[in-house]
């Protein structure tokens, strides 16, 4: 599988040690960057160009997933999730790995670098890759609203808010 990665420098470290691990799996790992510590470095365009790449693979047929790091993640999920396409998951523990392709289908995850130890981030990137994505009516379901609100703004009906005082 190819395995696109983006980071900031607080990822710096953990990214390198992870595609050394990827690659020892077996799985083509595709750089974004950065690729030299700079401290004030900018996340966005790294992690916007990974994620681009694993829509592009997948709707390619190429089998794809991206990860991105930062100091928790947050940002970089975000970034990523700007991408038409693209279901980015912050992971924090063994449940949210599996979780986001089990329920979610999701092709990129965030981790925040400075939360975990690498042991731990080799963990949950191998559980994301592993776990296949349930296919349950609900989940693709849902996966679809979200597709449609991204492609044209439409909406599921839902009952009016309530305002409460």
């Amino acid at each position: 599988m190819r395995i696109h990665i983006a980071t900031d420098h607080a990822g710096l470290e953990f990214s390198g040690e992870l595609q050394q691990h990827l690659i020892d799996q077996g799985h083509e790992v595709v750089d974004y960057g950065p690729v030299e510590y700079d401290a004030l470095d900018d996340y966005p365009a790294f992690c916007i160009r990974a994620a681009e790449a694993v829509v592009a693979d997948q709707r390619a047929g190429a089998e794809a997933l991206g990860v991105v790091f930062g100091g928790s993640g947050n940002g970089e999920q975000i970034a990523a999730n700007k991408v038409e396409g693209v279901r980015a998951a912050l992971v924090w523990n063994d449940s949210t790995a599996e979780l986001a392709r089990e329920h979610n289908d999701a092709n990129v995850i965030s981790i925040g670098a400075r939360q975990h130890t690498v042991e731990e981030v080799f963990r949950f990137v191998d559980l994301f890759i592993a776990t296949p994505f349930t296919g349950e009516e609900r989940h693709a379901r849902r996966i679809a609203q979200l597709a449609d609100y991204e492609r044209d703004g439409s909406l599921v009906d839902t009952p009016a808010p309530r305002v409460r005082s």
